[in-house]
């Protein structure tokens, strides 16, 4: 077979795989964004703006929480690709059945505690000033109570992407999406009679349309011929061998996402400190960049399974040929945004408020991060291809020295000490994942992740 066959064949599996991912993310922050657009527009500017700060505050625990659930599983897509590939599918569902088990109880139950038992506490501490707390305070217990379905459908996922199977969390999660679209948009505004709830609407959408995910979630694993099952009434045993996969890649990736998460609620702190506008300006950048991310993560997806199922079946140049395919295909895409975030980045923000001092510091800051797209997909694909081999050490590395060292360290100084504003720390931001995708290039080109073994 011609080495251009070959190509072509790796390359249509990957649009397989990674194709569903891209619509899925692309939709569910498109839809997401259009979130923010309708709490940007309700009430006062105060009230708007002090509601998008509350979103960002209340963000900041769930997406601790969802990182730990994501780190967890990168061990299960890694282990249901690599049983795939090695021909043993009877290992499948005891993966699901642990890796439910441990994310509730290892991180729900905590969580849930900490957000409903120490609400206002919480949102001091994530940097809320008083007036986002007033009107934050509900919707961060109502989100907090949502995390518990949303971890649960994390994991679900995660084994069935492993599986190669990313069409149906695509399906699920645009069904869902839309619901929440048309739930915010009824409960905020108060339409159809219903009396106008702004924020906490949001917060009652979204934890319902993650328990109507749930729900579709079930039904399909139950109805589904996929290899991933989930049989309830099967008694559940313990599996070392299972464990220790788990841990030996779940841990450096759990790790990872805590320095992570610690990295980024120092530097929130940093950004907070500038005050609610500054914040809320900070907030509505973070909501358009989110789009950026949809090629590095779906493309990053797709290599982690394919490099995965590669590796179990024993072909260790395929494994380096789909990260390859898989990169270029993604930073092709990223280049396209990069155009779009840098010429038409301020057209976009007016979407979102018409507050002149926020527009003119968002345009700055989009064009800025036009520049940081190629370094953060290509960094994403290739962090996503070493998970897939069960490699999660370096990924923990880079995320260590990238955001703990360098992001803190230069926002701080920019921000704090030669007052710079909001534009200083996303110069860390676009310095920050310049190293991180330094880092891990040169952990990809020394070939030692093709080595790693799992039971």
């Amino acid at each position: 077979m011609s080495e251009s066959i070959v190509k072509e064949n790796k390359r249509s599996e990957i649009l397989k795989i990674a194709t569903p991912v891209f619509v899925e993310l692309l939709l569910g922050t498109l839809f997401g964004m259009i979130d923010m657009m309708m709490l940007g527009h309700f009430g006062s500017h105060e009230v708007s703006t002090a509601s998008i700060a509350a979103v960002g505050i209340t963000n900041q625990l769930i997406f601790i929480g969802l990182s730990l659930v994501q780190a967890l599983n990168v061990g299960a897509t890694a282990m249901v690709a690599r049983y795939i590939g090695a021909k043993r599918e009877d290992k499948i569902e005891s993966v699901v059945k642990h890796i439910i088990i441990l994310t509730q109880l290892l991180l729900v139950v905590p969580i849930l505690v900490l957000g409903l038992g120490f609400t206002e506490e919480l949102m001091h501490f994530f940097g809320a000033k008083p007036d986002a707390i007033a009107i934050g305070k509900d919707y961060f217990r109502i989100v907090t109570l949502g995390f518990a379905f949303q971890s649960f459908n994390f994991s679900i996922f995660a084994a069935l992407r492993g599986a190669g199977d990313t069409k149906t969390p695509m399906k699920i999660n645009i069904r869902v999406n839309l619901l929440n679209v048309v739930g915010n948009a009824i409960l905020i505004y108060g339409l159809f009679g219903i009396k106008p709830l702004g924020i906490t609407g949001a917060g009652i959408s979204t934890t319902f349309s993650q328990l109507v995910a749930l729900f579709l979630l079930i039904t399909h694993l139950r109805k589904s011929h996929s290899v991933i099952k989930l049989n309830i009434k099967d008694k559940f045993h313990f599996d070392k061998d299972v464990m220790y996969n788990l841990i030996k890649i779940g841990l450096p990736a759990s790790l990872e996402q805590i320095a992570f998460r610690l990295g980024v609620l120092m530097f929130v702190k940093i950004v907070a400190s500038l005050g609610t506008v500054a914040y809320a300006t900070h907030q509505i950048c973070l909501n358009i960049l989110n789009l950026s991310f949809t090629p590095g993560q779906a493309f990053g997806i797709a290599a982690s399974t394919l490099t995965g199922r590669a590796l179990g079946s024993g072909d260790q140049d395929e494994a380096e040929g789909y990260i390859k395919e898989s990169q270029k295909i993604g930073v092709v895409i990223s280049i396209f945004m990069m155009i779009l975030f840098f010429f038409f980045g301020k057209y976009v923000a007016m979407l979102y408020t018409d507050d002149p001092d926020v527009l003119k510091e968002a345009t700055r800051i989009l064009k800025l991060m036009a520049f940081t797209m190629p370094f953060q997909c290509s960094q994403l694909i290739l962090s996503g291809g070493l998970r897939g081999a069960g490699d999660t050490v370096w990924t923990l590395i880079s995320t260590f020295i990238g955001v703990l060292g360098v992001r803190i360290i230069i926002a701080y100084y920019l921000v704090l000490v030669l007052n710079v504003g909001l534009i200083g720390a996303w110069i860390a931001v676009f310095i920050d994942q310049f190293i991180r995708w330094l880092v891990i290039t040169l952990r990809f080109k020394t070939n030692n992740w093709k080595y790693i073994a799992l039971r």
